[in-house]
């Protein structure tokens, strides 16, 4: 079964073709342009350099969050909007599970750790995944949340593997007791949005395609404006 991948939560997002687990394509998109911009072209081109149909893919997996609120509203509606095109089904991932799960097999080595994946919340604060990888898997702990970078820094424990973005900020104030995942593994991947997508729907998942929305996390800053008038 074939699988269209999109990931827009950040400034370089990608797109990938995936059967099953296996990937066959992945492209990137242009960080210098918006996603709103680029992001039509590159599925179309990806499916062209495969010779696939649009109606052949079956599942049309995104990132929902968290991440840039105009990336993520642009990826999900154009997964949407495809997948109501072709009739295919719709699965939206988290943005700190697809990059949990492109932590590299080494650094989870040996016996079971905590992951943790961040990005940059601003204001001094971080959003923050927590995952157990334990025989192979990566099983999460907690929903996604805002934390202090202060407080998440003070509270790391000996061993935890720590990746993500929102790392670039604050990596010389990590402790040297955890684990950190070197810069090329720290961005989300669409084949890992897309792996973890086929993972659920294999499990029996099936999202709402008129209910599927970005989840923020955090609300906008018009949207605070407004709440304080």
């Amino acid at each position: 079964m074939l699988t269209l991948a999109i990931d827009t939560s950040g400034f370089a997002g990608s797109v990938a073709l995936l059967d099953g687990s296996r990937l066959l394509a992945e492209l990137m998109l242009d960080a210098q342009r918006r996603s709103a911009q680029t992001l039509a072209p590159a599925i179309a081109d990806l499916l062209k350099s495969q010779q696939v149909e649009p109606d052949q893919i079956k599942l049309v997996a995104t990132t929902i969050g968290p991440g840039s609120f105009t990336g993520l509203r642009v990826g999900v509606t154009t997964a949407k909007t495809f997948a109501y095109a072709v009739g295919a089904e719709v699965i939206g991932v988290s943005t700190l599970e697809a990059i949990a799960h492109g932590a590299p097999g080494e650094s989870l080595a040996g016996e079971t750790r905590e992951i943790h994946a961040v990005l940059d919340a601003l204001r001094k604060e971080l959003f923050v995944g927590r995952f157990r990888s334990e025989a192979g898997q990566i099983i999460r702990l907690e929903p996604d949340r805002i934390v202090a970078a202060e407080s998440w820094l003070s509270s790391l424990a000996p061993g935890t593997v720590v990746t993500g973005p929102g790392l670039a900020r604050i990596e010389a104030q990590l402790p040297p007791s955890v684990v950190v995942v070197g810069p090329e593994f720290r961005e989300v991947k669409a084949s890992s949005v897309g792996r973890l997508a086929r993972r659920d729907y294999d499990a029996g998942r099936r999202d709402d395609l008129w209910k599927l929305a970005p989840v923020y996390i955090r609300p906008s800053y018009a949207e605070e404006k407004a709440a304080k008038k």
